[in-house]
Formats: structure tokens, sequence, C-alpha cells
């Protein structure tokens, strides 16, 4: 059986607040603005790994949901608020320095969670929350 050609294209993640999302994903984390998208006063922005063309994440506003019920949208604006609704895990080979670059240009509104830190599962990571409440786990790799 062949293994399938299959990688990661886009993950979703949500935002509230275009102007601190661009902070935090350009500036802070050094990702590439990729798309930038206003519709009826929402925006949907785009951004990667420069060095990643294919793959991407799209910062989403969780309000332009289809078929999402104002009290879902309370509760999502809840979970956002706590940092309980989504995550992603990226990964570096230094940790630390990525750690050190992140912690010194870290933007309004976002926040250190965890400083780098062998779990007993046998990762090293760190853990940020973005603007909108969502964590950044950064996991060191070799």
């Amino acid at each position: 059986m062949s293994t399938p050609d299959l990688t990661i294209h886009h993950a979703f993640l949500p935002h509230t607040d275009n102007d601190a999302s661009l902070a935090f994903y350009r500036d802070t984390l050094g990702f590439e603005v990729r798309n930038d998208v206003e519709w009826n006063g929402l925006h949907w922005l785009t951004v990667g790994p420069v060095d990643q063309p294919a793959t991407s994440i799209v910062l989403y506003p969780p309000a332009a949901q289809p078929g999402m019920t104002e009290e879902e949208r309370r509760t999502v604006a809840e979970m956002m608020a706590k940092g309980t609704f989504a995550s992603i895990n990226l990964a570096t080979t230094d940790l630390d320095g990525t750690f050190e670059r992140l912690q010194s240009g870290i933007a309004d509104g976002a926040e250190v969670v965890q400083e780098p830190t062998e779990q007993p599962w046998g990762i090293r990571d760190a853990a940020f929350r973005d603007p909108a409440g969502s964590m950044i786990r950064i996991f060191e790799v070799k």
C-alpha cells in the first residue's frame, strides 16, 4: 500500500483583531502575510513561514461561521478569552533562542504561558497565547 501524497495546506485559527494578529504573526513570529481579505467589516488573514510557501495559517473571524447561533458565538468568544478554543503546535531546532526572540518582541494582547520546559513525555516546549487567546506551543526538534 502506497502512502498518499498529503500535506498540510491550511490550518485555521480564530482572530478578533486584525492589527494585533498582524503584529503577532508577522512582526513577532516572523511569518509572511500571504493574503489579507476584508469583507463586510470582517478580516481573514493568511500567514505562514517564509520558507514553507505551501503551509499557511488562516486567521478567521469566528463570527463569520455560517449557521452559528448567537449562543454559540458567545460560547466561542468565552472560550477564546480563556484560551481554550484553538491551538497550534510549531517547531524549532533552537527553542531557547526562539523563546527569547518571541518574548522580547511580544505584542499587546499576546502573552507567555510557559517558558521552555522539559516535559515528562520527553519533549521540550514553550507556550504563548496569541492576541485572540489561541495557544501557540513551540516544540524543540532535533
